[in-house]
């Protein structure tokens, strides 16, 4: 910038200066995929690491204690304690690991209560931030700061409640894990018989437990979750309507444009349309 009497000033770029002062300092991550062998290594290490199950059950013991780890839930390892695992590894066994540490072994004055094994509430938010880690830890991001952060936003997901209805006695429970099922499998064909095989339980049962817990039918809450993924596809701008249907779990391209206009009132193609007018006209 040029003042009238021939002086430059300095333009110098603001920045906000954060103090963070996170005591949660972020190690390495991975997704495991069974082969249908072996089990958890028998080991002792001095970090801790949250274990996130996707699919199968996981047998594991911490000293003591014995979990059996299912899909949608998570379990906290603790550091410089013996672990191993109590079986072989299901083919079907897919999970999220993640190994940190605590600055100065302190939780820090906003501490969280974290519990050891758990029912994930929203277990497809967890996924997305396992997602996020792993993509920043491929990009060699691993000790940025914001590697820190999402291994405290996961922790905080750990300790969000589960609603009380799904809290009290086994049948909202069922309910729960095929609501588990459903957001992590949705993309894959589903039915009401195909997840209650997977749960070991009657179709019929599942499907009037999961309607009295949910209010609704497994079927509908399938469409919700593979509708609202192609909304969120159709906001991005760069997927065209066929792979969005295809990547959301539907085959068929006419009954997916079919779903969507039921759920949205409007085609996909006008909901794409309107949503970029309102787009470009928003400052």
């Amino acid at each position: 910038m040029v003042y009238p009497h021939g002086g430059e000033s300095k333009v110098e770029m603001p920045f906000l200066q954060v103090n963070y002062g996170l005591s949660i300092q972020a190690c390495n991550a991975g997704l495991f995929i069974s082969t249908g062998q072996g089990k958890h290594p028998n080991r002792i290490i001095n970090s801790y690491e949250l274990i996130f199950v996707r699919s199968g059950v996981l047998g594991i013991q911490e000293e003591n204690q014995a979990f059996q780890v299912r899909a949608g839930e998570s379990l906290l390892l603790w550091p410089n304690r013996r672990h191993w695992g109590t079986m072989v590894h299901p083919p079907d066994l897919s999970f999220y690991w993640l190994h940190f540490y605590l600055k100065n072994g302190e939780s820090g004055p906003a501490a969280l209560d974290i519990p050891q094994h758990t029912l994930i509430s929203r277990p497809e938010y967890l996924t997305e931030l396992f997602r996020s880690f792993l993509n920043d830890q491929e990009s060699g991001f691993t000790h940025h700061p914001g590697c820190d952060f999402l291994v405290a936003l996961m922790l905080c997901e750990v300790t969000r409640n589960i609603p009380q209805s799904i809290c009290t006695g086994n049948v909202s429970i069922l309910a729960n894990h095929a609501e588990v099922y459903i957001q992590t499998h949705f993309r894959e064909p589903l039915s009401t018989s195909l997840i209650a095989v997977k749960l070991g339980c009657n179709p019929d049962y599942l499907g009037r437990v999961f309607q009295k817990t949910y209010g609704k039918t497994i079927i509908d809450r399938i469409h919700e979750c593979r509708l609202h993924q192609a909304h969120l596809l159709l906001l991005d701008g760069t997927v065209n309507i066929e792979e969005i249907a295809w990547t959301c779990g539907y085959d068929d391209v006419r009954y997916f444009r079919q779903q969507f206009k039921r759920w949205k009132g409007m085609t996909p193609t006008t909901y794409r349309k309107l949503y970029t007018q309102v787009h470009i006209n928003t400052r």
